[in-house]
């Protein structure tokens, strides 16, 4: 007996290692084709109403597939209009800059008594190491990534318009995986995978939207320049759980100080950071979120790491809602039960706050 659940475990452990290296190496295939899998879900709503109301199929895909172009698009041009706004202060950020630097340096001399000529002379052997012949490379490896970045994005928006177009050859395949008796329950399968991701993916930009409010606001009343392109960034970092919005907000700082903001900007920032997490803990991922995407924090953690291992930070963001998916899986296949039960968490009732805010929509 023990010996088989050795041997059961050992194969185990061999599949998921097996399965991260295909996925590590398959990178370059596997990432368009899950982020366009999740997009195609999100869409597929719209792309029936459209066909409800007597659209051809391939117009209705089309146009669903213009509402997440005009939505990147949106995004880029509003980080670009405020980029535009911040380049004109760059002579006041660099003479900040400058002073900073010359702080430190007369610290370190004070302190530790390094002469302004020996830390000059250590920069420049550091500069000299690692600055000959790397301009050229850095260009060309900045080119092939915005080249690479678009390639995958055209791909993806192929990949969405295949999936949506071909969705019932493609169900009818998956069923024909199951036995006759066992298809009713692969559906069931099929149609709650697709209503997680719809719903986690909903949900983060509906988060996403309030996270731009209340920063913009935040941001505005504690006195941060560009307090609108910080509240996006912000706002845009959270599809990267747990570590995008504590980036956003120490680049914040960061440039806050550069652009010579004093401390009380500074601990006005921390606190903001710290009442939007509050708000967005408690009230907005409950909220449009709710509790079918909810993941056990260990296992949130997990799949967040195992995914940036994996595909970098493409698995960052698509963790949460595979791990989603999985969970969902799990439900429907009777062995698989427990480890759906250790993924998620343990259903409890909404609090009476809750409660009243989602009546209140209702």
């Amino acid at each position: 007996m023990e010996d088989k659940l050795l041997n059961k475990a050992i194969k185990v452990l061999l599949f998921i290692f097996l399965l991260a290296l295909v996925l590590h190496y398959g990178k370059p295939f596997f990432v368009p084709l899950t982020f366009a899998g999740l997009l195609s879900m999100l869409l597929l709503p719209v792309s029936l109403k459209l066909e409800g109301l007597g659209m051809n199929k391939a117009v209705a895909v089309v146009l669903s597939i213009l509402l997440v172009v005009l939505f990147f698009g949106g995004i880029i041009a509003l980080l670009a209009w405020q980029i535009s706004d911040i380049s004109k202060d760059a002579p006041q950020i660099e003479q900040s800059i400058q002073q900073k630097i010359q702080q430190v340096k007369e610290y370190i001399s004070s302190n530790l008594g390094i002469s302004h000529q020996k830390q000059q002379e250590l920069l420049q052997k550091q500069q000299d190491s690692s600055s000959g012949g790397k301009l050229a490379s850095s260009l060309s490896t900045a080119l092939a990534s915005v080249g690479a970045i678009l390639t995958n994005f055209l791909l993806v928006l192929v990949y969405i318009f295949l999936f949506m177009y071909f969705r019932e050859h493609l169900k009818k395949f998956v069923l024909k995986l199951f036995p006759k008796t066992q298809q009713a329950e692969a559906g069931k399968v099929i149609e709650s995978s697709r209503k997680v991701a719809q719903k986690y993916i909903t949900g983060l930009m509906f988060m996403i939207v309030g996270l731009w409010i209340m920063y913009s606001i935040g941001f505005a009343i504690v006195g941060v320049k560009n307090f609108f392109f910080f509240a996006i960034l912000c706002g845009l970092l959270e599809i990267v759980p747990f570590v995008g919005n504590l980036i956003g907000n120490i680049l914040t700082v960061v440039v806050s100080l550069a652009q010579g903001g004093d401390m009380n900007v500074v601990i006005g920032i921390l606190v903001t950071y710290g009442l939007v997490q509050f708000i967005q803990s408690y009230i907005l991922e409950p909220l449009v979120v709710g509790s079918e995407v909810s993941i056990n924090p260990i296992f949130t953690i997990i799949g967040i790491v195992a995914g940036e291992f994996i595909w970098g930070i493409a698995g960052m963001i698509m963790a949460i809602p595979i791990l989603g998916i999985t969970k969902i899986v799990c439900d429907h296949v009777e062995p698989l039960k427990p480890f759906a039960f250790l993924i998620g968490k343990e259903k409890k009732k909404d609090s009476s706050m809750i409660d009243k805010v989602k009546n209140w929509f209702k």
